[in-house]
């Protein structure tokens, strides 16, 4: 059975109200353990690292020396941190800085 792009849309949906449930990181690292395997965990945590990395200021090289991840993820993120629509990584960067718009 393929799904729609619809069911698709509304299970992502569904999802993200799910993650929202969780009321400390505690409650959201159990959800996580569940839901995704560890290479997908370590995948979005490396992710996440690296963006961080890159809003302090750290070159693409220095960050893949620093975390072993591939110069490609790190111009990924970059692009995303930086030119793409959604903003996600802007927008929690910026929340736990306190300046978030």
């Amino acid at each position: 059975m393929i799904l729609d792009r619809t069911t698709k849309e509304r299970d992502f949906k569904a999802l993200c109200e799910a993650l929202l449930s969780a009321r400390d990181a505690d409650e959201m690292a159990r959800f996580l353990t569940d839901l995704t395997t560890p290479g997908e965990r370590e995948a979005l945590a490396e992710r996440w690292r690296v963006a961080q990395l890159l809003e302090a200021g750290k070159s693409y090289r220095e960050i893949s020396a620093e975390t072993g991840v591939s110069t490609t993820t790190v111009t990924r993120v970059a692009r995303f941190l930086a030119q793409e629509p959604h903003q996600g990584y802007r927008l929690i960067l910026d929340r736990l800085k306190g300046t978030a718009r």
